[in-house]
C-alpha cells in the first residue's frame, strides 16, 4: 500500500511538471507601437498569451495617455498649463499626484545642478520654438523679457497638501525635459501589476528596461554618440536616456542652434551635444539627459557626484574641437 501511494504522488508529480514547463516555454516576446507625446513609443515585452499582451499594451499605453492630458504644454485644457495659468495670483494650487511628483523630481534636479535644468523655462521654449518654426532669431528685449519670467525658485511646493505655487505673473511650466522618461516608468509599472516582468519602454528614446528577455543576460541596447562611434550594451533594471541636436535645430546665419535651450542664455545651445545617460529611474536619466547636455562635460563630472547610480556619455562639438566624457566603457 505504502509502494502504490508513492507510486501514486512521483505520477501526479510528474503530471504536473508536465503542465508547467509548456506554460513556461509558451512565454514569446510582444511589440507594440503608438504614436503618443509627439514620439514613437515603442513597448517590447514577454508574457503568455495574446490576449494578456494586448490588454498589457492596451493599460500601459492608456496610462500613457492619461499621463499626456496632465503634462501636455501643447494642450490648453491640461492640468499643467491650468496651473501656469494661475502664475502671480498668490494662490496655492492644488494639483494631481503625478503633477506634484514630476515637478518634486524636476526641482530636486534643479536644485543639484544649479539650475541647468528648470521646468518654469516654459516662456523662453515656446519663444524658441515660434523663432525655430519661422526661422527667425528672437529679439534680444524678447529674450530678457522670456527669461525674467523664469526661475525654478519662484515655484513653491507644500508636501503636505500637494498645493503649488508659481510666484510670479506670466511664468509657464514646461516639463518635456522629464516628461517622457516619467511616462515610461509609469508605463512599465502597469506591465508589472499584471506579473509581467521582463520589459522594455522605448518613449522616443527614454528607455525604460526590467528584467532580461528569458534566457539572456540583458536587453541589447545600442548607444551612439551621434557620429560614427557605436556601443552595443546589455542592461537590465535601468533606465536609459539621450539628448542632441541630431534632428532638431535651427540654422541662422551659418549658425547652428539647438532645440535644447540654456536657462542662463535663453537661446538654444550653440555646440553640438549629444548625451546619453543611465540611471536606476527612468524619469532622472530623461532630466539628468538634458542638464548635462547643457552644462557641458567639467560641469557634468561636478554634478554627477549628487546622482551617484548614474553614468554618463557625453560628447561636445565645438567647430573642429571634440570632447567626450564615457563612463560606459
Amino acid at each position: 500500500m505504502a509502494s502504490f501511494s508513492k507510486l501514486f504522488l512521483l505520477l501526479i508529480f510528474a503530471a504536473l511538471v508536465t503542465f508547467v514547463s509548456p506554460l513556461r516555454a509558451q512565454e514569446q516576446r510582444y511589440t507594440f507601437e503608438k504614436g503618443l507625446m509627439g514620439s514613437p513609443f515603442k513597448l517590447v515585452f514577454y508574457t503568455s498569451s495574446d490576449s494578456i499582451a494586448q490588454l498589457a499594451a492596451d493599460r500601459a499605453f492608456k496610462r500613457v495617455e492619461e499621463l499626456n492630458e496632465i503634462m501636455s504644454d501643447y494642450r490648453d485644457g491640461s492640468e499643467i498649463n491650468r496651473l501656469s495659468a494661475t502664475s502671480g495670483s498668490g494662490k496655492w494650487v492644488p494639483v494631481s499626484k503625478d503633477l506634484f511628483d514630476i515637478l518634486a523630481v524636476s526641482q530636486d534636479i534643479s536644485a543639484k545642478t544649479g539650475g541647468v535644468f528648470d521646468a518654469t523655462l516654459g516662456p523662453v521654449v515656446q519663444m524658441w520654438r515660434h523663432a525655430t518654426r519661422k526661422g527667425i532669431f528672437p529679439p534680444e528685449e524678447e529674450i530678457r523679457d522670456a527669461l525674467a519670467r523664469t526661475g525654478y525658485s519662484k515655484l513653491k511646493m507644500d508636501k503636505k497638501t500637494h498645493r503649488i505655487m508659481l510666484m510670479q505673473k506670466g511664468m509657464r511650466l514646461d516639463i518635456g525635459g522629464l516628461g517622457k522618461g516619467y511616462a515610461a516608468e509609469e508605463a512599465v509599472k502597469e506591465l508589472k501589476k499584471m506579473g509581467i516582468t521582463s520589459a522594455m519602454m522605448d518613449a522616443g528614446g527614454k528607455i525604460v528596461l526590467t528584467n532580461p528577455p528569458p534566457g539572456t543576460k540583458g536587453w541589447n541596447i545600442n548607444v551612439s554618440n551621434g557620429s560614427d562611434s557605436l556601443k552595443a550594451m546589455q542592461l537590465s533594471n535601468v533606465a536609459l536616456a539621450t539628448s542632441g541636436p541630431t534632428y532638431r535645430y535651427m540654422e541662422y546665419k551659418g549658425v547652428r542652434y539647438s532645440h535644447i535651450v540654456d536657462p542662463k542664455t535663453g537661446i538654444g545651445l550653440l555646440f553640438h551635444v549629444r548625451t546619453t545617460v543611465i540611471s536606476p529611474d527612468g524619469t532622472v536619466a530623461d532630466a539628468l539627459a538634458t542638464a548635462f547636455s547643457v552644462a557641458g562635460i567639467e560641469k557634468s563630472k561636478k554634478y554627477l557626484k549628487r546622482f551617484k547610480s548614474s553614468k554618463v556619455w557625453l560628447v561636445e562639438k565645438q567647430g573642429d574641437r571634440v570632447a567626450e566624457w564615457n563612463m560606459l566603457e
